[in-house]
């Protein structure tokens, strides 16, 4: 249930909490002393779209938060939304003249989306705008299904299942759905695209090493040459120039004879003989290697073109060899898929058709059930209305049978009412009187309310149009649902506001030229002179308290 209420600079609210009851709480108050703003503030909190107009005038923010008390159904909804599952949800939202608006369950911040999907099985806001989405004839097959039994909804549940799987099937059958003269284009491109890469014959190698082996090739010249030259400098003699084993043999020949006089000359002699055969083995190698390399022009035109051949394949088809491999094979693929073709088709054909066979059947026992609901509600939607002085009215749930199975099933329903003796059927949208609109949403609400498992129920001048004993019974079952709900309703009749259980009076004040919106509990004596208020619709006098009193005692033995 909602516990509390604190809006604050919002609208011409500067600053109100409400901290509501168990039961029927009614608000009232006197035309724009803001009873409706608090109905769009609450809107607000749940997920309701807002604006900065909405925000109080010479503010930079409007801030709306609202406490429940939650049950174990909600504290596991809570939960699977990785909220702890706390007895309390805090729902705040803040609208900023500079910012995005912010939204926050329990202090952390949410989408609005994730607001407005968590508090729609929260709070039912039904006001007169609601009539719209009574007249739209796609709502009406979702309200019958509120009156399925088990059954029913495990049927609906099922086939919103399968009209997926179906959607996956179709989609992967109109992409296997090309023409033959497609089918065969492709085929050809398919075809060439793997002998190309077939007739390569790649290797590892031909990645790096392929490249590095041309490149060796085609620099050969000033690879000898170089090489050729670090030979000379090791031992050539040339143009009177020493190398370094002749230079290295003098330095040993310096230590030879005072080598034996200290230990450490001993040492650097024995690393310079140890040098010196190194470097003459280094000499003597590049020397070999010199006179083994020999340029081989038809090697690197053979290693150009391969080199050639290999670039083109990763322009086309990946950046490495393992690439344009996996390319092969995804190809090749493909290239089954489409010579296999008919054969799949026959296969994804004859899996659609079982599952529309069984969309059919679980179609055409929901549609039973669902006309079996709807003779149920056609008579409780009858005895509804007539309780609510609407004597002769005639009520019928037509169905439509589609031609295909859709994701709710094979049923169209439209909802058909006469509320005149003698007058035809017609649908809910050629209903123009405001008053009988809001009897018929309030006996439908006072039917499905159990049924939609929805704890709080905001009903907003849904009593527009009616008067005398017709708003006693529309308040005697606004209280009858509040037995198994909390209910909030903003309204100006007597005889509704004499059967509340709490009773807030809501009122403006003029402050230096600003208005704001008060909102007080009721006491007993208030709530005799509020209904007298309201009774007289002007000053009261000790008659319409006389009858204040009189109907809120009437009311006690309603309740």
């Amino acid at each position: 249930m909602l516990k509390e209420l604190h809006i604050s600079n919002f609208a011409i609210i500067e600053d109100l909490t409400i901290e509501f009851e168990e039961g029927f709480n009614l608000l009232t108050g006197e035309t724009g002393s803001g009873k409706s703003i608090i109905i769009e503030a609450l809107e607000l909190v749940l997920g309701g779209r807002g604006s900065r107009e909405m925000i109080r005038s010479g503010c930079d923010k409007a801030v709306v938060e609202a406490m429940f008390a939650l049950n174990d159904k909600f504290r596991e909804a809570l939960s699977s939304q990785g909220f702890e599952a706390e007895d309390w949800l805090i729902l705040t939202r803040e609208l900023s003249e500079k910012y995005p608006s912010v939204s926050r369950i329990n202090g952390r911040p949410v989408t609005l989306s994730t607001l407005s999907s968590f508090t729609k099985g929260l709070v039912d806001v039904f006001g007169q705008h609601e009539h719209q989405s009574l007249l739209d004839v796609s709502n009406h097959i979702r309200i019958l299904d509120m009156l399925l039994d088990a059954e029913g909804r495990s049927i609906i549940a099922e086939l919103a299942r399968d009209h997926e799987i179906y959607r996956e099937l179709a989609g992967k059958r109109e992409e296997l759905v090309i023409s033959s003269q497609e089918r065969e284009r492709e085929l050809d491109l398919l075809e060439f695209q793997i002998n190309e890469i077939a007739e390569a014959n790649l290797t590892p190698e031909d990645d790096e090493k392929l490249e590095l082996e041309f490149k060796r090739l085609f620099n050969l010249k000033d690879i000898i040459a170089g090489a050729s030259l670090a030979g000379d400098a090791i031992s050539s003699r040339e143009y009177g120039q020493e190398g370094a084993l002749a230079l290295l043999d003098r330095a040993i020949a310096s230590l030879k004879d005072i080598k034996k006089y200290d230990e450490k000359l001993l040492q650097y002699s024995n690393k310079l003989d140890s040098l010196r055969y190194e470097l003459e083995d280094i000499g003597r190698e590049l020397s070999h290697y010199c006179e083994s390399q020999e340029i081989d022009e038809e090697k690197l035109f053979s290693l150009r073109e391969r080199l050639d051949k290999v670039n083109s394949l990763k322009k086309k088809y990946g950046n490495s060899v393992e690439l344009i491999m996996q390319f092969k094979y995804k190809t090749e693929d493909r290239r089954e898929k489409l010579l296999n073709l008919d054969k799949e088709l026959s296969q994804l054909d004859q899996r659609i058709n079982a599952l529309q066979a069984e969309r059919l059947k679980k179609a055409e026992r929901l549609s039973i059930l669902r006309r079996e609901a709807a003779e149920r509600l056609d008579r409780s939607m009858e005895s509804e209305l007539q309780s609510l002085s609407m004597e002769n009215v005639l009520f019928k749930t037509s169905f439509t049978r589609k031609n295909e199975v859709g994701k709710y099933g094979i049923d169209e329903v439209e909802f058909l009412i006469s509320t005149n003796p003698g007058e035809d059927l017609k649908p809910l949208s050629r209903i123009v009187s405001g008053g009988e609109m809001s009897r018929i949403m309030l006996a439908f609400k006072g039917i499905i309310a159990d049924g939609d498992g929805i704890p709080v129920l905001i009903f907003d001048e849904i009593d527009t149009g009616i008067s005398g004993r017709t708003a006693q019974v529309v308040g005697e079952k606004i209280k009858r649902i509040a037995v198994n709900h909390q209910v909030i309703s903003v309204s100006h009749l007597p005889q509704i506001a004499a059967l509340a259980d709490t009773h807030f009076a809501i009122s403006k004040d003029s402050r230096d030229k600003d208005v704001i919106t008060l909102v007080r509990k009721l006491s007993r004596e208030e709530r005799i002179e509020e209904l007298a208020r309201l009774i007289s619709g002007a000053s009261t006098t000790e008659t319409t308290l006389k009858h204040a009193r009189e109907m809120l005692e009437l009311s006690n033995k309603v309740k």
